[in-house]
This record gives C-alpha cells, structure tokens and sequence, in this order.
C-alpha cells in the first residue's frame, strides 16, 4: 500500500522543527521512519503533515562532558553501534544495539525515533531505563529535562507535549566497579523482543552489591524497572541464589496473553533472562574489581 496524501516539510533547525509541529494541525515527525513509514504505508496512521528532522546537524552528536554521554536525538544506530565512545563509555547500548534490526535498520533508524515511538519491545528505551537516562526536550515554552521513569506515560506514549521535540539523550558513563549487561530473546535475531533484560550492577570495596538496576522490555505495556528485586539486591554478596530469588520479582509483572505466547511464559522467561543478566553484569563488574 501506499501512505494517504500528505505535506512534507524539512526544516533545518531545532527552532523551525519546534515552530512546525507546534503549529501544524496533525502532524507527524519523521526521524529514521523506521517505524513511521510502515505505519503510514499500510494507513494505520495518516498524519496531514510530516516533519522530517533529518537536515537538522545540531541534533547529530556524540559527546562526554561532567561524568555524562551527551547523545543527539538525530544519532543512527549504526552511528552509535560503531562509536569507541559508546562502546568505552556506556557498552550496555552497544551490546543491546547489536540486537536491533539489521544493517538497513540501524543505518536509518535513530535514537531520539526510538525513545519517542517507545515500543515496549524495543532494546532502546530497556537501555534507557537502566540507566536511568535524562531526556532534553525544547518546546515553545523553552526547555526541559525529564527522566526517563517519568519519559513513558502509557503504551507508545511519551511525555511530549504540542510543539515540543526530543533533542537529546545523556547517559551516565561506565562507573568504576560496574558491570552491565543485556539479554534477549526474540523469535528471530532482528525481531522485536519477547522478552528482554538490561542489568547495571555496581559493586562496593567488600563486593557486596552497591547499586544495581534492572529494566524489562516486551513483557509489558511499557518498559518496567524491578525495583523490589533492586532493593533486595543492594548489600547482598553476588551469588546465583541471590539472582535467582531476585528475578522471582519477574513473576508479579502484569503481562498480557497474546495470540503467540501466554503471560506466564513471558514472566517465566523474563525471570530466566533477569537472572542471566545478572550473573553476566555481576561477573564482569567483578573483573574491574582488586582482588
């Protein structure tokens, strides 16, 4: 099929974009179009007009500065994938970000499209969760900061308001004592995941576990942290029972039956994967560790 009738516009700043779509009756931003273009094409949604950000370089960048990974909205996969500084500095995007699509995805496909169209099954927004990204958004009425566990507000719904576009994503860099780690599982590689698993696990000078997070995609309407399972971890020495009864936390998620596989298969495997992750994030914090 083809998309319904449309006007295309291309501006080429952050301020005609926000004046754009702030002004413009149904519209549509357009970032990789990964996932907006099949959805146009086979009509499930039919905006009056797209706004397409890609001739927008303030939006392209990658960057450190006070301890963050600076990441515009604009940034490809592909981009971020082969980056030596997302793979130093944050490898838990790296390693996730080899789970997403293909070659023709990644290459078109952008990181600020990803979070703002914010598939539950999608490894971006598990990634962001984990650790606990800030998104920068500019609007008419200026610009805010939002974290990400206030970013979703329902299924494939940002915090993002008339007019207002995400323009960049900061990270926190790989502590010292850290392990991270992302596990999938999908029917196919390049799939939407059935269910996946970031982990962040810092360890103390006893290791003992300081800080751990865990985030949860495809099971869910939207992407969910584990935060009874964190606070059972924080202090305990890193052990597979600790793991194990962690990730029992994973069958309280409140999942959904669909036409391929149960609620209780999703949470009997998210349980699986959490514990996973957390063995692999525990084992490589502890290689950054003295012995």
């Amino acid at each position: 099929m083809k998309p319904a009738p449309f006007t295309y516009h291309a501006p080429r700043s952050v301020a005609e974009a926000i004046q754009a779509i702030g002004t413009l009756d149904d519209a549509k931003v357009l970032a990789g179009g990964q996932s907006l273009m099949p959805m146009m094409n086979m009509r499930f949604v039919s905006p009056a007009h797209v706004v397409d950000v890609n001739r927008i370089p303030e939006l392209v960048h990658i960057g450190v500065a006070n301890g963050r990974i600076e990441v515009g909205a604009m940034v490809r996969h592909a981009a971020l994938l082969a980056d030596g500084t997302i793979r130093r500095h944050c490898p838990l995007m790296a390693e996730a970000l080899a789970h997403v699509g293909h070659v023709q995805t990644r290459s078109r496909g952008t990181i600020g499209g990803s979070l703002c169209h914010l598939d539950p099954a999608a490894e971006l927004p598990v990634v962001a969760s984990a650790l606990d990204a800030v998104l920068t958004v500019q609007g008419p009425q200026g610009t805010r900061e939002v974290p990400f566990a206030q970013w979703p507000l329902a299924y494939m719904t940002p915090d993002l308001a008339q007019g207002e576009l995400l323009t960049r994503i900061s990270l926190p860099v790989l502590a010292p004592r850290q392990g991270q780690a992302f596990v999938e599982f999908a029917r196919r590689h390049g799939d939407f995941a059935i269910a996946c698993v970031a982990a962040v696990l810092t360890l103390d000078a006893r290791s003992r576990i300081a800080q751990v997070t865990i985030a949860v995609g495809g099971v869910c309407a939207t992407v969910v942290r584990l935060a009874a399972a964190e606070a059972d971890l924080r202090g305990q020495a890193v052990s597979a029972d600790a793991f194990t009864a962690a990730a029992r936390h994973a069958h309280a998620l409140d999942s959904a039956d669909d036409a391929y596989y149960s609620a209780d298969y999703r949470r009997e495997l998210t349980s699986t994967l959490v514990a996973r992750a957390l063995g692999i994030a525990a084992a490589r914090a502890a290689q950054d560790t003295p012995q």
